[in-house]
């Protein structure tokens, strides 16, 4: 199963875009509300409605957690135990870590970084413990880690996220689907 976390103050279209991306994908994704609620506001005000309570969160074993940035957001993904205890559940699996903007603060501040290459949003980069901070990309993947800039690379993030569990020439009909001929 995937799991996005969404908490209060994330970037609506790092979350938004790459989940639409996933589910036109014939992927499921769930969406979890971080603080006990379902009903999550973003960073600028849009009102997201989660599909469980993180409070609901019970997979010991998920196949994919993507974190979107934004501020508050991040910072409330890094300081909630339900996220810090999915990552760990996570990562003992070897499922798939993804995370745009500042959330790759979040995977860097506790290891899931450690000699992999990443990207993150300018000024957030001294989180990414252990990480060979990647300066010209975009969107970056190493082995089970998915990092991406910012809010202008959600649409190849989700795209990327997508190649996790499908091929490229799904990505591909995603990515042409939305686009007008």
């Amino acid at each position: 199963m995937i799991y996005m976390f969404l908490a209060d103050g994330f970037e609506e279209v790092e979350a938004l875009c790459p989940l639409d991306i996933l589910r036109r994908a014939g992927l499921e994704v769930t969406t979890v509300g971080i603080g006990g609620k379902d009903v999550i506001r973003g960073a600028h005000g849009i009102i997201v409605h989660a599909d469980i309570p993180d409070v609901m969160y019970r997979d010991s074993s998920p196949d994919m957690l993507i974190l979107p940035g934004g501020m508050p957001g991040s910072k409330n993904l890094d300081e909630s135990r339900i996220v810090d205890s999915a990552l760990r559940a996570a990562s003992r699996k070897g499922a798939y870590l993804a995370a745009i903007c500042a959330a790759p603060m979040v995977l860097g501040k506790r290891g899931y970084l450690e000699g992999k290459r990443a990207v993150c949003f300018p000024g957030f980069e001294e989180y990414l413990t252990g990480a060979t901070v990647d300066v010209e990309s975009t969107v970056v993947r190493d082995g089970n880690i998915i990092t991406a800039k910012g809010m202008g690379a959600a649409f190849d993030f989700g795209l990327e996220l997508v190649r996790c569990f499908k091929d490229d020439g799904t990505a591909e009909k995603v990515k042409e689907s939305v686009f007008a001929k």
